[in-house]
């Protein structure tokens, strides 16, 4: 696995600082793909005779590693828009959750429960209902089985604390203010071919 750059320029985000989107990509995404390529590695060398504890622990942290890995992946590539809704993901959440107004404030509640712990908030489009989910989890390891990331926002304090402190509500402002609807209308675009 390789590490995908910035799809945007860190230096030209409102509200999010360039130190600490370049410190998140290098560290946190970056030491994701660093580890899941050793923990891939660990797995290769399994044989009968490992211990059954030993597997268990690596696919553990091959889906920590793998979950870390593909969000932050999400959450990078729908940075650097002008944060105004607009197209046909925007139109089927609108849809699927009555208005604009009330899918926002269920995700910003979902990242307000988050807020000075650890986890992610998903809009996933889940294959088994065929309707948009907003998913909150505390780790990398929790997701909405046979769910497709659309959107993601990474809560851990990582992601804000360089910027803000411990506060929350004004980094999820400022991923509103820069989400990219281009790219998230895309993705949406290439679930429902």
């Amino acid at each position: 696995h390789r590490v995908t750059p910035l799809p945007f320029d860190p230096a030209k985000l409102r509200g999010l600082s360039e130190k600490l989107l370049t410190s998140h990509h290098a560290n946190n995404y970056a030491g994701a793909i660093k580890n899941l390529n050793a923990v891939e590695l660990a797995l290769d060398k399994i044989t009968a005779d490992t211990p059954g504890f030993q597997v268990n622990a690596l696919r553990e942290r091959e889906l920590t590693y793998a979950n870390s890995a593909l969000l932050h992946e999400r959450y990078f590539e729908i940075l650097g828009g002008d944060g105004k809704p607009a197209g046909d993901f925007a139109k089927a959440l609108t849809t699927q959750f009555g208005s604009a107004a009330k899918w926002e404030m269920l995700l910003r509640a979902t990242a307000m429960s988050l807020g000075g712990g650890s986890g992610w908030v998903v809009i996933a489009y889940s294959e088994r209902t065929h309707d948009l989910r907003i998913v909150g989890s505390s780790g990398h390891a929790q997701t909405l089985a046979a769910g497709m990331p659309i959107l993601a926002l990474d809560m851990f304090e990582h992601a804000y604390a360089l910027d803000y402190g411990a506060g929350h509500a004004k980094y999820i402002d400022a991923v509103f203010a820069n989400l990219d609807w281009a790219a998230l209308d895309k993705r949406w675009r290439g679930l429902k071919a």
